[in-house]
């Protein structure tokens, strides 16, 4: 007798041609289209619930944990000092992003601009685990246009940006672009860091888009560097970051005992992140330091 697992409905992402990720999937639990974008909530065998916008995985329950650490601690443990942070993420609906900084003491305030209120309203309802923090009293949300917040944003006025985006086409298009970045570094204090996610330099149909992001960020800061991460269900896996700095370098002014002491009240949530996890990250292979020249 056949077993029942063979016959039941399978999604794929594909990513290039007919390559991709097959999902098993064991119900569809939520599929509504936004002014933006169709948001739909699948129930998985292997990775629990997923996430889609537009047919991209955007996160699953099993692995979220990765993306969401490594786009916000590594920059948060290199900010010096103790004084209360002022932190904005730009997209992040999903509240992952912000329930990792939220997680760290001296922030004092995150404003959160995600344009799709529906991408909020089904992360409330169905990832609760990762929309943990969307009621924190620190927490302002704003549904609105990320790169309209920006360019009207006070100069000086954040100490960390993190931008959480989808992949650059729409009405995500204008977070990759020079115009962007010139304002992120406008609005950030003298000190102040960008992260940004990067998309995977495995995949040769991005090659182009991070170098050209390192490129516009390196005349806009003094320090700019890549760095790396595994997510399972991303495009090839491997998955990549861009940090940018006025000031700060990720490995020479990252302070281990001082980032340790940040982390001692939440490690045990970590899953991923950790000082050794952070040094190594850095280290790019070979492919990734040739898509630009590293310093």
């Amino acid at each position: 007798m056949a077993d029942e697992k063979q016959h039941q409905f399978r999604y794929t992402e594909y990513w290039q041609g007919r390559t991709g990720l097959t999902f098993a999937v064991e119900d569809i639990l939520f599929s509504e289209r936004s002014d933006y974008q169709q948001v739909q909530v699948l129930e998985t065998d292997a990775f629990g619930r997923l996430m889609l916008l537009d047919g991209l995985v955007m996160l699953t329950e099993h692995d979220e944990f990765v993306y969401h650490e490594m786009i916000a601690h590594p920059a948060l443990c290199l900010l010096d000092g103790d004084a209360p942070r002022r932190v904005l993420v730009v997209g992040g609906g999903d509240g992952g992003t912000v329930r990792e900084v939220l997680r760290h003491e001296h922030v004092g305030h995150v404003d959160l601009v995600e344009i799709d209120g529906l991408v909020l309203e089904a992360s409330r309802r169905f990832f609760p685990t990762v929309a943990s923090a969307l009621d924190d009293d620190r927490l302002t949300i704003h549904v609105a246009d990320g790169v309209a917040f920006v360019n009207n944003a006070e100069a000086g006025s954040y100490d960390l940006i993190l931008v959480d985006s989808t992949d650059p086409v729409g009405f995500a298009e204008g977070l990759f672009g020079e115009a962007f970045y010139r304002a992120c570094a406008r609005a950030l204090t003298a000190r102040g860091l960008l992260v940004t996610q990067a998309e995977s330099p495995f995949d040769p149909a991005f090659h182009g888009l991070i170098a050209e992001a390192h490129g516009v960020l390196d005349r806009l800061f003094a320090e700019v560097h890549l760095y790396l991460a595994y997510v399972p269900t991303y495009p090839m896996g491997l998955w990549s970051f861009l940090i940018a700095s006025k000031a700060l370098h990720p490995l020479s002014d990252f302070d281990t005992a001082h980032a340790a002491a940040q982390l001692a009240p939440f490690a045990e949530a970590l899953r991923y992140y950790n000082t050794d996890i952070h040094r190594a990250a850095f280290a790019l292979p070979t492919f990734a330091r040739r898509l630009f020249a590293q310093d």
